[in-house]
């Protein structure tokens, strides 16, 4: 919610794990994909099927994530079918990256950190925190 606007004036299409945030952000509509961890891996065949059709549906050229299982396999997914990819880890990982962040490393185009102490050669870059 934080990043949105950021996004004025570009077509948009946001994805959330959290049944009616979107709508009580005046982000309607929005899809709503399966919340998912490690400890879940069922859960996270149902997101990777979710996400598929919603990437196969809108056929976006840039997919943002800031975070969590499903955000990684969005960004997974996303360079599969060929999108541009920008992970920001969450503020809440002040400590040290989440696995996600860790993994979207390897996988996204841009890869960035909001805690400066953690961006360093090889992670990802600082440009600041969304709050």
């Amino acid at each position: 919610m934080l990043l949105r606007d950021s996004f004025v004036g570009h077509e948009v299409f946001y994805a959330t794990t959290r049944p009616g945030l979107a709508e009580r952000n005046g982000l309607a509509p929005a899809f709503l994909v399966a919340d998912c961890n490690r400890d879940t891996p069922l859960t996270i065949i149902k997101a990777i099927a979710q996400i598929t059709r919603i990437i196969r549906s809108v056929k976006p050229t840039v997919i943002v994530s800031t975070g969590a299982a499903p955000g990684i396999i969005s960004i997974f997914l996303g360079r599969i079918f060929g999108a541009k990819t920008i992970w920001i880890d969450s503020i809440a990982n002040f400590e040290k990256l989440s696995l996600s962040g860790k993994l979207a490393g390897y996988v996204a185009n841009i890869h960035m950190t909001q805690w400066s102490h953690l961006s360093g050669d090889g992670g990802p870059t600082y440009a600041g925190s969304v709050l």
